[in-house]
């Protein structure tokens, strides 16, 4: 071809308008899936999980919708979805964009081993999107620059990265782990719907497992659209159904959970795990709030739809049998394989029956099963309330000590903070004579904030941390990693670090361990179980001083808050959810 051939062939293609394609005909045509972070690597197959289909074509440059809300178990592709749309963007109808994850680090992580792979393995990507092999390179870690537009990568903990860029579209992955505000400065969310107003074709796609009933973000988002549930057809009798874990069935048939069958709501006939890749095929989402939510569609995937090779119909049965004793363990259950909201109990536990099956150990020394000692300290304007908790297997916990040192909590010379240097530093002997010190203290941040940051850094991050509770946000109680302390969008000086814990799901936990009957004699403790020695009233009152009280909002829908039973005070309850958090970090939940 000649030169001038070649230059009229350059400019047609460049007047040329974009081939007009939805997110799920890009990715069939462009994306693939990286050994690196797929368990099924090769080309991107829509048919694989039909269910996303629409999901993700609702965010194409041809479709009207603005809000996508995906409220979902674990294992459906939630992920897939966003990385799918994400790439159509980038490559098919640029313009500026934000990925929120929960934290920095998470951001950081989900950059580096879900976005590089996608970003690496897909040519029309790689084309797009240079190298980090420089500083001018336009793709760094948490930025990433292509024709046409920008993607920022940002933790929903930071204010200043969510009002970082004007955004086109936004990816807000796991919500339900966002802080409920941000740097005093509002929620997260409320921050990215800012940034998009000036956009008449904005996009944004909502994801997350959901947590506590009343309280998960998701949830809310859900209720506010038209509330949409993928259904199926028998391949019986043919009705059409969204699959639900009440059908699911064993035991009913006398058959091992890992055989277990979905029984049709209209004939009753027992459908086999091996009939649900056509029943997803022919499958469609249809909404149960038509008409609600204008331009925002919500979407609702369970762990049944999962296909196969990813999440079993027995995998799923075996987990409930497993699981469903377990407050806490059944709790991840319902969020993660149900994609439902956990309804906890809302009366909280009565404390006269904790106060009569008290033990006889001292106060002050620590039992046989404790395997490490941690400590929660609840800051308040003249005193720190402090509690002593030993962890063993199976989450079973003994209180050791708990008590209230006076003083001004405003002074680090003068006040409380040297009487809690001697407790972090004493000892307390076990049933088998040895001394036993405090593994991890943690103490709360939340009240004269820079005298607990300048206290806690008189010590490692292995020995003291601050923590900060929030109502919502975080799957787990306690992060693994520390959110970086700003004020008014500033960092303090010499890095001071704060650990955020869910005081929902803490409290949520606790109260289905104190609600635990004790064994017959010669049984084991059931998970969780809490023991106590011979404390007086008070203690077992501030103890179970909450409960969920449900409120309707402004549209009628009803979110329970935890609050306060009049005349108790919850310093106590706070130091052992602060404990527990700390637990969490030294390795409870590992703990065999």
């Amino acid at each position: 071809m000649s030169s001038l051939a070649a230059l009229d062939r350059a400019l047609a293609d460049g007047i040329r308008p974009d081939t007009l394609m939805t997110v799920s005909q890009w990715a069939d045509a462009h994306r693939l899936l990286p050994r690196r972070s797929s368990a099924e690597p090769g080309p991107w197959r829509t048919s694989r999980t039909p269910y996303l289909k629409e999901i993700m074509d609702c965010m194409s440059a041809t479709s009207d919708v603005q809000v996508v809300v995906l409220m979902k178990a674990s294992q459906v592709g939630g992920s897939e979805a966003i990385l799918n749309a994400l790439g159509y963007a980038v490559d098919h109808a640029p313009g500026p964009a934000l990925l929120v994850q929960p934290t920095d680090g998470l951001a950081k992580r989900f950059s580096r081993q879900r976005l590089e792979p996608l970003i690496r393995s897909t040519p029309r990507l790689a084309e797009k999107i240079a190298p980090a092999r420089g500083r001018d390179s336009g793709n760094t870690i948490l930025s990433k620059e292509f024709p046409g537009g920008i993607l920022v990568i940002a933790g929903a903990n930071s204010a200043v990265q969510l009002r970082s860029i004007p955004a086109m579209y936004a990816f807000l992955d796991e919500l339900d782990g966002f802080p409920v505000d941000v740097d005093e400065e509002g929620s997260p969310l409320a921050l990215v719907e800012a940034r998009q107003r000036t956009f008449s074709r904005r996009k944004a796609m909502l994801v997350s497992t959901p947590t506590i009933a009343g309280k998960s973000a998701i949830e809310r988002a859900y209720q506010d659209s038209d509330q949409r549930r993928f259904y199926v057809p028998c391949p019986e009798c043919g009705v059409f159904q969204p699959l639900e874990f009440s059908r699911l069935t064993w035991s009913r048939l006398n058959l091992p959970p890992e055989r277990a069958v979905y029984v049709c709501r209209a004939c009753e006939y027992p459908i086999e795990e091996r009939h649900k890749p056509s029943m997803l095929t022919a499958g469609e989402w249809r909404p149960e709030a038509p008409g609600r939510g204008g331009n925002v569609r919500g979407y609702h995937l369970n762990g049944l739809y999962a296909p196969l090779g990813w999440l079993g119909w027995g995998q799923i049965a075996r987990q409930f049998v497993q699981r469903h004793r377990d407050p806490e363990q059944f709790r991840v259950f319902v969020n993660t394989v149900l994609g439902e909201t956990f309804k906890s109990k809302g009366e909280a536990p009565e404390w006269e029956p904790l106060m009569q099956r008290r033990e006889s150990y001292p106060i002050g020394t620590v039992p046989a099963g404790v395997v490490f000692l941690t400590a929660g300290v609840d800051v308040q304007k003249d005193r720190l309330v402090t509690e002593v908790v030993g962890w063993g297997a199976n989450k079973e916990s003994w209180s050791i000590d708990y008590g209230v040192i006076p003083g001004d909590t405003a002074n680090l010379e003068t006040g409380p903070w040297s009487a809690l240097d001697e407790l972090l530093n004493s000892t307390f002997l076990n049933a088998h004579g040895e001394q036993m010190q405090i593994k991890l203290l943690a103490v709360d941040s939340g009240y004269n904030t820079s005298t607990v940051y300048a206290w806690t850094k008189k010590y490692p991050l292995s020995r003291v941390i601050a923590v900060k509770g929030h109502s919502r946000g975080g799957v787990l109680i306690g992060s693994p990693n520390p959110v970086e302390v700003t004020i008014g969008g500033r960092k303090m000086k010499r890095g001071a670090r704060c650990w955020p814990v869910a005081t929902d799901l803490a409290k949520s936990e606790l109260y289905g361990w104190l609600r635990l009957q004790a064994p017959a004699d010669g049984d084991p403790h059931p998970t969780g179980y809490c023991h106590f020695p011979e404390y007086p009233e008070e203690y077992f009152r501030e103890l179970t001083s909450e409960q969920l009280v449900a409120h309707k909002n402004r549209k009628g829908y009803i979110r329970l808050e935890w609050e306060l039973i009049a005349g108790r005070q919850n310093h106590l309850l706070d130091c052992r959810n602060y404990a527990r958090a700390a637990a969490a970090l030294a390795g409870l939940d590992r703990l065999k």
